[in-house]
């Protein structure tokens, strides 16, 4: 009997069952170290040929992973490995809700990730500069398409302190989540009154600004450029702030 071609979708309870194969490949690549926490999932097209399954097998699977909390997929871009739940440090996150929450968040950031990008910088392997950049390049992807950007600007801010080669920095910034990049809850933007095609290219060339230095493996510059951006990002919604507040008298 010829073998079922790897396109051809198999019935539905057998799909399901080989669906475990893609959950097990990708948990034993993400073991293996092969898979890091933010690095991209292969496509579905890859992923049927290396694992000989359908379309529809690797889709199951994708779910299923999606499900168990192992990977998140952003639209039009693609599938990301997470990073794995760890014990929490005991430090209480409450999710921003205003402009002086965000102000507040940024203060402690600035300090935090200031240092974080010089160590970037000193310990980055190639692997974790290629990281960065793509987490660059779904910012950007999602600026073109209209879409929630903030996963992303999270991973790229993650990404920088997960080459520090310091796990706590990573612990840190992970439990702060959606914390950190609130667009969710505010809308900078717009509480800026900018385009927001514009003010995500201004943001990207501070972002750009950061990757280069760490790229260069120069620590001064690397923090200078994650000040600047923070301080810049401060000092936009500080005046936004104060403008929001005057209308309002």
């Amino acid at each position: 009997m010829p073998a079922t071609s790897p396109t051809s979708a198999p019935p539905a309870s057998r799909a399901r069952n080989l669906a475990q194969t893609v959950v097990m490949y990708v948990k034993e690549q993400v073991a293996a170290n092969k898979l890091m926490p933010g690095d991209k999932l292969p496509t579905e097209s890859e992923l049927m040929r290396e694992l000989g399954v359908s379309r529809t097998v690797v889709r199951e699977g994708i779910s299923r992973l999606q499900a168990g909390e192992i990977i998140e997929t952003r639209h039009g871009i693609g599938s990301f490995v997470l990073e794995p739940p760890r014990e929490k440090l005991g430090v209480e996150m409450v999710p921003a809700t205003t402009v002086e929450d965000l102000l507040a968040i940024l203060e402690l950031r600035i300090s935090l990730e200031t240092e974080s990008a010089g160590l970037a910088a000193q310990r980055a392997q190639p692997k974790d500069i290629a990281r960065i950049r793509s987490a660059l390049s779904a910012i950007e992807a999602a600026a073109r398409n209209g879409g929630d950007s903030a996963a992303a600007d999270l991973e790229f801010h993650v990404s920088i302190a997960r080459a520090t080669g310091n796990r706590y920095f990573v612990d840190i910034l992970t439990q702060m989540g959606s914390a950190l990049i609130p667009r969710n809850r505010i809308d900078s933007a717009g509480i800026a009154k900018s385009d927001p095609k514009a003010y995500v290219a201004l943001v990207n060339q501070e972002h750009e600004s950061i990757l280069d230095a760490i790229a260069r493996n120069e620590a001064d510059a690397a923090r200078a450029a994650m000040r600047m951006h923070l301080s810049n990002s401060r000092e936009r919604l500080r005046k936004a702030a104060d403008r929001t507040k005057s209308v309002k008298r």
